[in-house]
């Protein structure tokens, strides 16, 4: 029961936290000069038409009142109206449209990078202050401090330019799981999946080390277990508790830096239609895609919480 209003309380605090920014978002996105760009053959009267339709002209708590309406009783997030790509379309048809690419280069790079940040995190905590360690270590202190799009320049000049392994940028078209688009992808994967390695490698290391050192090690230790028994049932299983909660909390965070790794690369996929709206100054595909990114975010945060209660029953969430 205790987790259950444990879980309802965490919505609760969720769903009020993401009114309140999205309530700011909008605000201040729309105390903003409405910009009209007029494509080619398009008539502006026709265009401002549509927005006085749409309310975009009226005072912001009314504009409030009928995009809350309109969401509500129509599903209508709005339409890209400064894209021109995508003009008059549906911001959710869009995004619907966008999904794909981001998720796949995501979840590519974290398979890519939990077993070897968590393998190299192991390997330098069973060698703590030998060379190994330090080496690793010094690896993973350059990892974090380069930023991802740094990464990204290095990956296309080596694996693409130099060694000609991936092409510069990813293939166009929607055949998402064919050998040539995966191939296209791996640049922006490769770039994503340092700082990741580099993330979970350091935290396992000190998570590991922590728990290498307790008493109950030692006892184990005095039981007849070896080093490598007393590693793999004892120290592995408690260090990874805290260990694979971060896993989520890495991939939401990598979700939101591919936005610079994706234009880079021209991943066709939200991060690129994101930096567009912005450029172009696109509100609706702007509100919706921002709250996209703090809904995930905000989600995040449960997931990491709840799975601690998961993976140990022995933390109880909401308990006193």
């Amino acid at each position: 029961m205790y987790m259950f209003k444990y879980i309802l309380k965490r919505l609760g605090l969720l769903l009020m936290t993401f009114v309140i920014i999205e309530i700011i978002s909008f605000i201040l996105i729309k105390s903003l000069p409405l910009v009209i760009n007029v494509g080619i053959g398009q008539d502006r009267e026709i265009i401002e038409m549509q927005f006085r339709a749409r309310h975009y002209y009226d005072p912001i708590p009314v504009q409030f009142f009928y995009y809350l309406k309109l969401i509500f009783t129509k599903g209508d997030f709005g339409i890209c109206y400064n894209l021109p790509e995508y003009r008059n379309q549906s911001v959710i048809e869009v995004f619907k449209m966008k999904l794909p690419p981001t998720i796949l280069i995501n979840v590519y790079s974290t398979l890519f990078a939990v077993p070897i940040g968590i393998g190299l995190g192991i390997f330098a905590a069973l060698k703590k202050n030998k060379w190994q360690d330090q080496s690793i270590s010094t690896i993973v202190m350059v990892f974090i401090s380069v930023p991802s799009f740094v990464y990204a320049f290095l990956v296309q000049y080596v694996f693409c330019f130099v060694l000609g392994w991936f092409p510069l940028i990813m293939n166009a078209g929607y055949n998402y799981f064919s050998w040539s688009m995966f191939r296209s992808m791996m640049p922006a994967v490769i770039s994503l999946a340092f700082g990741s390695i580099a993330g979970y490698a350091r935290y396992t290391r000190a998570e590991l080390t922590e728990v290498l050192t307790n008493d109950y090690m030692l006892l184990a230790r005095t039981k007849g277990l070896t080093k490598a028994q007393a590693t793999t049932h004892h120290a592995l299983r408690n260090a990874m508790v805290p260990i694979f909660p971060s896993i989520v909390g890495e991939f939401v965070a990598v979700l939101s830096g591919s936005l610079i790794i994706e234009s880079i690369f021209s991943v066709p996929g939200v991060g690129g239609l994101y930096l567009d709206a912005i450029n172009a100054m696109d509100y609706d595909a702007f509100m919706f895609l921002s709250g996209f990114y703090i809904l995930v975010g905000l989600l995040a945060s449960i997931v990491i919480d709840l799975s601690y209660g998961i993976i140990d029953p022995r933390i109880r969430m909401g308990a006193k």
